[in-house]
């Protein structure tokens, strides 16, 4: 198969079919051997090389041995793709595992050559957007700053 004419989306549906039949051979050759993963909102989590995503996805799909992934929404601009993925299983030990939110994926050469991973586990506990706003920037419930406030 001559990857350099694969055009950027079908390299993202190759990776998700892989990662759906749980191919992890499959999957890590849709990376290109100095893949780039960073992980803005968690800087200390990016990696480079497929090496590691062969160790992560080895461990993803053993504690997780039914998981699906699925793209809501997909958009490309040049060699470059917006991705919006829902991915969910049980884990070994039956806990639910539910993940949402976006990557964007540099394609060359028709692998992924980088990403800008914004995914995280969901979670229904943390309250409603006032709770967190309030959280986020140190305010109470009424709105006043109390981050120099001393009781």
């Amino acid at each position: 198969m001559d990857r350099t004419s694969q055009g950027p989306a079908v390299v993202v549906a190759r990776l998700v079919a892989a990662i759906n039949a749980h191919d992890l051979e499959a999957m890590v050759a849709c990376f290109a051997d100095d893949y780039l993963n960073e992980w803005p909102a968690h800087p200390q989590r990016g990696f480079q090389g497929r090496a590691q995503v062969r160790q992560n996805w080895s461990q993803i799909f053993a504690g997780v041995p039914n998981l699906h992934a699925r793209l809501p929404r997909m958009a490309v601009d040049g060699d470059t793709v917006w991705t919006e993925w829902d991915m969910a299983g049980t884990r070994g030990d039956g806990a639910a595992f539910l993940m949402r939110g976006v990557s964007i994926f540099g394609v060359a050469d028709g692998r992924l050559a980088w990403v800008r991973f914004y995914l995280e586990p969901v979670e229904e506990t943390s309250g409603d957007v006032n709770a967190f706003t309030h959280q986020t920037v140190g305010t109470s419930a009424a709105g006043a700053d109390t981050t120099g406030v001393r009781s």
